[in-house]
């Protein structure tokens, strides 16, 4: 076992290739687009926030060490069943979906722009969709075996990319245009809302902590370097979009990474640019859609959603799952189907239910604190009660101003407040009806970690307790 343990290296590769995707270069491209070289610092905010929850993600790892629901069983010991279903279902499965969906339609704008053949591009989305849902349901993950290569040429070609761009050094014309669109210190942090989406995901870095050399310093402070990195990397970007494309077209286009591309080094930087977008959304598919019918089962298993997504085939697949979370990512990407507005628009929404989860990752740390002051952390937040107080407030304040267009805004904030609501309803009706426990009280600690052992849901069933 030791040979197999993970340094801190592998911490960093786990949390950048886990958050870069081509919806982060949508979000980075119509950012710039909207105000310039100045969008590097709302990603610094963005970064800086994200960093607070990572602190906190990290104690409550600290302090429930080697579970495998994280912030679903984190909430349930915290705030009860109630906000873990709307938290889960709504800022982990749903956003999930959405955001899969509409990684899945930029991949199909790159293949119709590259392979100019005459049908529509939702075309290669099923292809790809229905290659992926028969791997899963296979049970073989043959594309979770080149995940760290798909990160390694994403990372890798866009720091080179950015690098030609900065210096000057492509083929394309290079463009003379401001550097900002905006210098207002309130409209440039009211992109950080936009910038959010580059940084989102680093946590699901913890799951590989029981795998980890020295996993209490290593797992935060590798997700935090992931973080960094990012950071740099898009920032390069940024620069040399500035050089050779204009700010209006990058705002406006479905495709940013695509634009860039074919303007720095012509047909050549557009082919690149489509082949590494086709590993990575395959790899993001891939690992979305087993790892959300994994999520959907643990769920079940702990009567949190419907017994039917615990069903297995004969190779021990949750093939229910799949087949539905395949089919919703699918319909996500058939509504954003070379749209850039829509494609925005659904990422910025994404963005909201994702940054909830987050709140409620600070207030999870909160509630422990007080609950449990003396409980042993491998990690703590430092700084007391401030870090997890002021990443809450931040994530509140992007979710305030998540758009620049107050009518865009307010679709988002309706979109978000019917989602959280139905959500509700459903929580409720299945907590009283099907859990029969309190809605709102908290579950032990212990007992939430004792459900993450297989031998817990085996003991209920033999005395007929679902």
């Amino acid at each position: 076992m030791n040979e197999k343990k993970l340094g801190l290296g592998s911490v960093i590769s786990t949390s950048v290739g886990l958050v870069i995707a081509i919806s982060c270069l949508v979000s980075l491209g119509q950012g710039s687009g909207e105000v310039g070289i100045v969008f590097i610092g709302a990603m610094v905010v963005a970064c800086l926030l994200n960093l607070t929850t990572i602190a906190s993600l990290s104690e409550l790892n600290g302090l429930m060490p080697n579970i495998t629901g994280g912030l679903a069983q984190y909430t349930l010991a915290c705030m009860g069943p109630m906000p873990t279903l709307v938290s889960m279902v709504g800022g982990y499965l749903i956003c999930n979906i959405l955001s899969a969906g509409v990684e899945a339609s930029i991949f199909a704008y790159a293949m119709s722009q590259v392979i100019p053949l005459p049908i529509p591009s939702i075309v290669y989305t099923a292809i790809m969709m229905i290659i992926v849902m028969a791997t899963n349901l296979y049970g073989v993950d043959m594309f979770a075996k080149i995940q760290d290569l798909v990160a390694l040429l994403l990372v890798g070609s866009m720091v080179v990319m950015g690098l030609i761009g900065a210096f000057k050094l492509g083929t394309g014309h290079v463009v003379v245009q401001a550097a900002n669109m905006s210098v207002k210190p309130s409209e440039v942090l009211s992109m950080t809302a936009v910038a959010f989406w580059l940084f989102i995901g680093a946590e699901f870095a913890i799951p590989i902590s029981s795998e980890v050399k020295n996993a209490k310093k290593n797992v935060p402070l590798g997700m935090a370097l992931g973080l960094i990195v990012i950071l740099i990397m898009q920032s390069i970007m940024v620069l040399g979009f500035y050089h050779y494309t204009p700010w209006s077209d990058l705002a406006n286009s479905a495709a940013p990474h695509m634009l860039y591309g074919q303007l720095l080094l012509g047909k050549y930087g557009k082919i690149w640019m489509a082949f590494v977008a086709a590993l990575a959304v395959i790899s993001t598919q891939n690992s979305g859609i087993n790892g959300l019918a994994h999520i959907s089962q643990g769920m079940a298993k702990m009567n949190m959603l419907p017994q039917i997504f615990a069903k297995t085939n004969k190779r021990k697949v949750p093939y229910i799952g799949v087949i539905l979370i395949s089919i919703s990512m699918f319909i996500f990407a058939y509504i954003s189907d070379g749209s850039s507005n829509t494609i925005e628009f659904l990422i910025l929404v994404g963005s909201v239910l994702w940054m909830i989860t987050y709140i409620f990752a600070h207030i999870d740390v909160l509630i422990l604190r007080r609950k449990l002051p003396n409980a042993p952390r491998s990690f703590k937040v430092p700084g007391g009660s401030i870090l997890p107080l002021i990443g809450s407030i931040g994530t509140a304040y992007m979710i305030i101003n998540i758009s620049t267009d107050p009518h865009e805004r307010m679709m988002i904030w309706m979109i978000t407040l019917l989602t959280v609501l139905g959500l509700g309803i459903y929580s409720i009706i299945w907590i009283k009806f099907k859990m029969k426990i309190p809605i709102w009280k908290a579950v032990p600690i212990e007992k939430v970690m004792a459900m993450d052992n297989s031998l817990y849901y085996q003991v209920r069933k033999s005395r007929g307790i679902w």
